[in-house]
């Protein structure tokens, strides 16, 4: 799959927690509502990154959680701007056509890039685990913000 180019149709179970962030911007950035936000260690700021399907994921990056609002930075710009992440325990709908039953309950959710949930770790940012499937929605319970197992 490509990344994503507009806002998900997200669900919410229960109430949503929110954190805000300061983006990064060595280089420009445009966040989705949907997309996962992340520390890239290796960049001096510490402040977050939109995720994307050529983001390089290693063992001490930090997945801060999913954007709740879409959001814009251009390269150079100072690192005021702010973007609101869903984090623990926010439980989040993802339409879905990977998990589309229950079987999986439990199971660690990763992103491939920012529009595709997968189970394997290898280069890939955990987010959460598997809550429910209902509805056509994968429903991932956040374990972010977390350093990256993968």
């Amino acid at each position: 799959m490509t990344d994503i180019s507009a806002d998900l149709p997200l669900r919410i179970k229960g109430e949503a927690k929110t954190e805000k962030f300061f983006i990064e911007t060595t280089a420009a950035h445009h966040f989705y509502k949907g997309m996962p936000a992340w520390i890239d260690q290796t960049l001096a700021s510490k402040n977050v990154i939109s995720y994307l399907d050529a983001s390089d994921v290693d063992a001490t990056d930090i997945c801060v959680g999913i954007a709740a609002e879409e959001k814009v930075t251009t390269a150079g710009a100072p690192e005021t701007t702010e973007i609101e992440v869903y984090v623990w325990p926010t439980i989040v709908g993802f339409k879905s056509t990977v998990f589309t039953t229950n079987v999986s309950l439990g199971t660690a959710i990763y992103v491939t890039n920012s529009n595709a949930l997968t189970v394997t770790a290898t280069d890939n940012a955990y987010i959460g685990k598997l809550f429910k499937v209902e509805d056509g929605y994968c429903y991932v319970e956040l374990g972010t913000p977390l350093t990256c197992p993968g």
